[in-house]
């Protein structure tokens, strides 16, 4: 079994618009392929994928609007050839990367 199928939660297919901000590599908007407790998997065209382990900031909309108002912190968990996979972080997660890398 490869590690991408010994997943921890069940992924649902997910229609939607993904804004990522990069602090470096600005923003970005994806489409959603899936969405799970854990994370999210976004389709990320022609763009520059970020480095596995970044931190984003992420939005969900929907073509009614927003999903989420506030960005929420992703983690970059893993590439494949026609997207990434993003991992939801506790506010305490976030606050510790932040605290390190500062």
């Amino acid at each position: 079994m490869s590690k991408l199928d010994a997943r921890r939660y069940e992924r649902s297919p997910f229609n939607a618009f993904v804004e990522v901000w990069h602090p470096d590599m600005g923003l970005f908007e994806w489409c959603a392929r899936d969405i799970s407790e854990g994370g999210i998997y976004v389709r990320t065209a022609n763009s520059p994928k970020p480095p596995i382990g970044t931190v984003l900031r992420v939005r969900l909309k929907r073509h009614s609007g927003l999903i989420n108002i506030e960005p929420l912190p992703m983690r970059v968990i893993h590439h494949q050839r026609d997207g990434v996979g993003l991992v939801f972080l506790l506010e305490e997660d976030h606050a510790m990367d932040t605290a390190l890398a500062g």
